[in-house]
């Protein structure tokens, strides 16, 4: 079953769209890599310090929490305790709730995409290519992440874009008549959460010090310093122990 072919123009506007997410998606790559290797390479001159404190606030933390229940204990042999009343619960916030008719249609849109575009209907295809069942394992996996994360207008357009034919799977006659439930701007979305993403991976500190200090390496003595400290104050919490 022939693919829906778009105008030329929009043919044109989602090539130079798709174009731009891959150099978005392997810059965002490599900053990521960068970032993650040179955590490696830190880790590996001060994970004895890391170890240490980490056991040692654990410890702390169990110190005051025996202390705390110590003196609770004390207060309730005293004469005059009384049990507190009439505290005061602060409810937490609650999580904003998605109104019942569009959770339905969300549920709607995500079911009828993953019946069209599920990997397992197509490895059962003797005519698959393995390239058709790696594109819909994509697709299948980028349509639970946002039905589960994100809102139901990202949902929304994603089903657009499957069935507006630009996800290089062919789709069945069902689905081919199938209408988007609104224009198809998941690329455009996709190409301004791709930004997002670079901006905050910019912004971690480990990447700053990647570009801004002469010797990134040198970073690795501050961080003793820092943890050196640290040590040598939870050692004084704790020198008494339990």
């Amino acid at each position: 079953m022939p693919k829906r072919n778009l105008p030329t123009s929009d043919n044109s506007n989602q090539q130079q769209l798709k174009e731009q997410i891959e150099i978005l998606q392997l810059e965002l790559e490599e900053i990521q890599k960068e970032t993650n290797t040179f955590e490696a390479v830190l880790h590996a001159h001060i994970s004895d310090l890391i170890v240490e404190e980490q056991e040692l606030f654990i410890l702390y933390k169990q110190i005051k929490k025996a202390k705390k229940a110590k003196r609770l204990a004390e207060k309730k042999r005293g004469k005059n305790y009384k049990a507190p009343k009439n505290l005061q619960i602060i409810p937490k916030e609650k999580k904003k709730e998605i109104p019942s008719e569009q959770q339905k249609e969300k549920k709607r849109l995500y079911r009828e995409a993953m019946l069209h575009v599920h990997p397992d209907k197509f490895s059962m295809s003797e005519s698959n290519s393995q390239k058709e069942s790696d594109i819909a394992t994509e697709i299948t996996s980028r349509l639970i992440e946002i039905y589960k994360t994100e809102s139901f207008e990202t949902l929304q357009a994603y089903h657009a874009h499957i069935f507006g034919g630009n996800t290089n799977i062919e789709l069945d006659e069902a689905a081919s008549k199938i209408k988007p439930t609104s224009n198809d701007n998941y690329l455009q979305q996709e190409k301004e959460r791709l930004k997002k993403d670079i901006d905050l991976a910019k912004n971690e500190y480990l990447y700053k010090v990647l570009r801004e200090y002469k010797n990134p390496l040198t970073f690795k003595d501050e961080l003793k310093a820092y943890y050196e400290d640290r040590i040598f104050k939870l050692r004084k919490r704790t020198r008494k122990g339990l």
